[in-house]
């Protein structure tokens, strides 16, 4: 099937990579063609990286085959099946942009859109064929990290969901279905819950944003990167989830309220963050610290599909 990348940044590349170890071709396109030009750059780049650490099934030359850019909108979307944009994350641009797809590509083409928070009503709700919409919310970066959200509107084909979510699943993503609208969708509700915390436990002066980091990745992240909260709690009593809300639950609902009941976290806590992470990764650094940061996830990536494969 062929696919359309609409705007080729961070998440459009990524995205690319994902449809074609799918199988699919892949147009990209971007209101900036030089977008285009650095996307396919950077994807002959990466995929290598992937490759090496043993997250694809093909060679990176025949991915990248796939691969090619479009020189109009038009084009992107002739005879596409599966449109994905990744415009900024603005309701006017997306909109606009969805009124101009709308016309120019097939009636049975599937519409989505990475929003990570705009909800699909607000960007769908005035088009004509609105039933064939939904939103595909990714973790950055979805080459490498599997989920994806699909939420749709009121007005969306269960349909047309189920076959995102046949779609998705074989390019390799872990779909999860988000049953009714809600600002942030499910992965950044849950993210934004502990980074409130986070902020409201540093500001307060409980602990510092290094002990706080270690906190998460030397201990909840360890089991949180192959169990969810729910299957934790789960091993966590002698007899299941319901022995542990019976030991656990006053304790949850306590913390729970005085968490509400809260000072807000304090306003200067962005730049007292800032200040320590720059000390630790300078400015310039950033890019790199972001390549390592994918690099250690392919790896983790590999190690659980490894260890999913041992386990049957």
């Amino acid at each position: 099937m062929k696919t359309a990348i609409l705007g080729s940044g961070l998440i459009g590349r990524s995205w690319a990579m994902v449809f074609a170890r799918g199988g699919h071709d892949v147009v990209l396109w971007d209101q900036d063609g030089a977008q285009v030009d650095k996307a396919l750059d950077h994807i002959a780049r990466t995929l290598p990286e992937m490759a090496a650490a043993g997250l694809l099934t093909e060679t990176p030359e025949t991915l990248l085959a796939r691969m090619n850019p479009a020189s109009s909108l038009a084009e992107a979307l002739s005879d596409a099946g599966f449109v994905q944009e990744n415009i900024t994350e603005r309701t006017e641009p997306k909109q606009a942009l969805f009124a101009e797809v709308e016309r120019l590509c097939a009636e049975d083409a599937i519409l989505s859109s990475s929003t990570s928070a705009i909800m699909p009503s607000i960007i769908f709700g005035g088009l004509a064929t609105r039933a064939r919409c939904l939103v595909s919310h990714p973790m950055n970066p979805p080459h490498i990290a599997p989920i994806v959200e699909l939420c749709g509107g009121d007005f969306t084909d269960p349909e047309v969901i189920t076959r995102a979510g046949t779609f998705m699943e074989s390019c390799g993503m872990s779909a999860i279905t988000v049953k009714r609208e809600i600002e942030g969708f499910i992965l950044n509700r849950l993210q934004l819950a502990v980074l409130n915390e986070a902020f409201r436990l540093i500001g307060a002066g409980y602990v510092t944003a290094e002990d706080l980091d270690k906190t998460l990745k030397d201990g909840l992240a360890l089991r949180w990167s192959f169990m969810g909260p729910v299957e934790t709690i789960d091993l966590n009593a002698p007899r299941g989830v319901a022995d542990y809300m019976e030991r656990y639950g006053p304790t949850i609902r306590r913390v729970g309220e005085s968490q509400a009941a809260a000072e807000p976290w304090p306003e200067d806590i962005g730049q007292r963050l800032d200040a320590e992470r720059r000390a630790a990764v300078p400015q310039d650094k950033l890019a790199d610290a972001a390549a390592w940061r994918d690099q250690r996830m392919m790896a983790l990536i590999a190690h659980k599909r490894a260890q999913e494969k041992k386990d049957g």
